[in-house]
C-alpha cells in the first residue's frame, strides 16, 4: 500500500484531461499520476515539466537515458513502466534491457553514442557531475541542446524516482521487473 492513497475517478477536469492525454488508450492512469493528483499544483507542474514530447534526442536515446537513470536509482516502478511501454517500440532487445540495469556503460551491446549517454547518466548518478572523459565522449556524439536535454532528463527522473520510492508506490501489474 502506498503511503498516500491514489486519487480515484472522477478527477478534477484539468487532471482528467492530462491523464487522458498522457495515458495509452485502455490503460488505467498510473499509480504515480493518480497519487500526484492528490496535489493538483504539483501534478500540473510535473506535467508541465515533462520531457516525453519530441525533443533534441530521439525516442530510443531518451528511453535509454530514462531507463538507465531509474535503474541506477533503484526505481523498479518507473523503470518497469518505461520498459513495458517503450522497450519494444525503441527496439531494446533482451540483452539491452538486462544491460541497462546490470552492465557497465561500455557494454558491447550498445552503439558508441549510446555508451556516451550511459556514461553521462552514470556520472551524474554517481558523482552529481559529468567527468571529463564522459563529457568528451558526449561532445563527440551530441550537440549542446542534446546534452542539456540528457542532463535535464536525468534530473527529472531523479525527481520521479524520489516520488515513487518516497511514496512507496506499488508496482504496476503490467510493468517489467528488474532482471534477477
Amino acid at each position: 500500500m502506498p503511503r498516500i492513497a491514489p486519487a480515484a475517478a472522477p478527477y478534477e477536469p484539468q487532471i482528467a484531461e492530462a491523464l487522458e492525454r498522457i495515458m495509452p488508450p485502455g490503460l488505467e492512469p498510473l499509480v504515480l499520476f493518480r497519487t500526484m493528483a492528490r496535489n493538483p499544483r504539483v501534478f500540473a507542474k510535473m506535467f508541465a515539466g515533462g520531457l516525453l514530447d519530441k525533443g533534441a534526442l530521439g525516442l530510443r536515446q531518451r528511453e535509454i537515458v530514462i531507463d538507465r537513470t531509474t535503474a541506477r536509482l533503484g526505481c523498479e516502478y518507473e523503470w518497469g513502466v518505461h520498459i513495458a511501454l517503450f522497450a519494444e517500440r525503441v527496439k531494446l532487445d533482451a540483452t539491452q534491457v538486462d544491460a541497462i540495469v546490470k552492465a557497465p556503460a561500455d557494454a558491447a551491446c550498445w552503439t558508441p553514442d549510446e555508451r556516451a549517454l550511459l556514461a553521462i547518466v552514470d556520472d551524474l548518478v554517481d558523482q552529481r557531475t559529468i567527468g571529463d572523459a564522459a563529457w568528451s565522449d558526449a561532445r563527440a556524439h551530441f550537440d549542446e541542446a542534446q546534452i542539456i536535454e540528457v542532463i535535464a532528463l536525468v534530473g527529472y527522473y531523479h525527481t520521479i524516482t524520489f516520488l515513487c520510492r518516497g511514496l512507496e508506490l506499488p508496482l504496476e501489474p503490467y510493468g517489467a521487473r528488474f532482471p534477477a
